[in-house]
């Protein structure tokens, strides 16, 4: 009996390993929220932050934090101010999407992008002037997060 049974493991074995095959490449890691999930909730921190401190200060933290790609893509908020809530929970990887204002030939930016569902604030001199719920990307590019800075209607 215990011959059959190491017979049969055996062959198990040879099954197994035979059924295997070797993939070509580099093994990289598979993208986690998990693993970007503080970078982005540091990227909101970050810009609330410079919301509490004025118009200009949010405007330089969006001037610095703004995509690579996109870096001469910038919209003057004038005296407006940010608040930005995510919605941490609903973080997801976005790997199709494209600015929507890049073109037809956009590509996507480098990095990894994130979507997450936001509320936002908009302030101007202290006084809300109104409320938006929606969603907002992220994108983390050597480990830091950056983002697209928003432009009013009709820039």
């Amino acid at each position: 009996m215990r011959r059959v049974l190491f017979a049969v493991l055996g062959l198990a074995g040879l099954l197994i390993a035979g059924c295997s095959s070797a993939v070509a490449g580099v093994a990289l890691p598979a993208a986690s929220p998990d693993d970007d999930r503080e970078l982005v909730q540091a990227y909101f921190d970050d810009l609330n932050a410079a919301a509490e401190e004025g118009p200009a200060t949010q405007r330089d933290f969006l001037r610095r934090s703004q995509h690579p790609d996109y870096a001469d893509e910038l919209c003057d908020l004038g005296d407006l101010t940010l608040n930005v809530d995510p919605a941490m929970s609903t973080l997801r990887v976005d790997p199709d999407w494209v600015p929507p204002d890049a073109g037809r030939d956009a590509a996507h930016p480098r990095g990894l992008v994130y979507v997450l569902g936001v509320s936002v604030s908009i302030r101007q001199d202290g006084a809300l002037l109104g409320e938006q719920i929606g969603s907002q990307r992220v994108v983390v590019l050597e480990d830091k997060a950056y983002g697209f800075a928003p432009c009013p209607t009709g820039q």
